[in-house]
């Protein structure tokens, strides 16, 4: 079989783009008697839709999807779900962080629900792994003088940075200028028009909207050594940035 890993939370014509797969892995698993030239007919489609082929053995494929697709959303279920018990007073001081974690969340729940129980043993064989690292992350902070959180929480870095980077190559080391936008009509825009001109590369970025007044925290995510250079050319242009 064969599938690619792309999309997002969203489904539905409205969320079609004709870049959907583009630069996107997609998964090719042969199995052992599968034919040669039918397995090269498949790997052809996917290069034509502008993918890249990762094959994988069926085993390999259903262990990795579990992992890095849904093992996430189900964590991301269960964070979000506890946000359905606290007051608005709490949900008030949500910030970008809470809505990163929880934004798969947001999928259609028969379709994951489809997908998720369709690879029951590879899911079920890590949420039992997560199980007991949640119990050895409670015994950690039960013990408040034990340097286990720590080291809990050096892996979750590690984590990340095992995630390989854009392209599919190795990630690189970056660093976040902060950019307080108006919101107005071209802010965006306008900010977007002077990084080019100054001729940094943004390697992501993430928006906040700051519920205390009309704009919006801009996070940019750039190479480490671009970063101070960047600030000082914002600042310069008038913009409120900081690291």
């Amino acid at each position: 079989g064969s599938h690619p890993m792309a999309g997002s939370e969203r489904s539905g014509p409205l969320a079609a783009s004709a870049a959907l797969f583009d630069g996107r892995p997609w998964a090719v698993t042969p199995h052992v008697h599968a034919d040669a030239a039918a397995i090269g007919l498949v790997e052809a489609l996917v290069r034509m839709c502008g993918a890249t082929v990762v094959r994988l053995s069926p085993v390999e494929h259903d262990l990795a999807v579990a992992r890095t697709s849904h093992l996430p959303h189900l964590l991301a279920v269960l964070a979000a779900s506890q946000l359905t018990e606290a007051v608005p007073e709490h949900l008030s001081l949500s910030g970008q962080g809470v809505r990163d974690v929880t934004r798969v969340a947001g999928g259609d729940p028969d379709l994951y629900g489809q997908i998720i129980r369709a690879n029951r043993p590879a899911v079920g064989d890590l949420l039992r792994d997560v199980r007991r690292r949640l119990d050895e992350l409670i015994a950690a902070l039960d013990d408040g003088a034990s340097d286990d959180l720590v080291e809990i929480l050096n892996l979750g870095v590690a984590g990340t940075q095992a995630i390989p980077g854009k392209h599919g190559g190795p990630s690189l080391e970056t660093a976040e200028v902060y950019v307080l936008v108006p919101d107005h009509p071209g802010e965006l825009a306008r900010l977007f028009a002077d990084i080019g001109e100054i001729g940094v590369n943004v390697e992501d970025l993430h928006i906040d909207h700051d519920p205390g007044r009309p704009a919006g925290l801009v996070e940019l995510v750039v190479e480490v050594g671009a970063a101070e250079r960047l600030r000082a050319a914002l600042e310069e242009r008038n913009w409120t940035a900081h690291r």
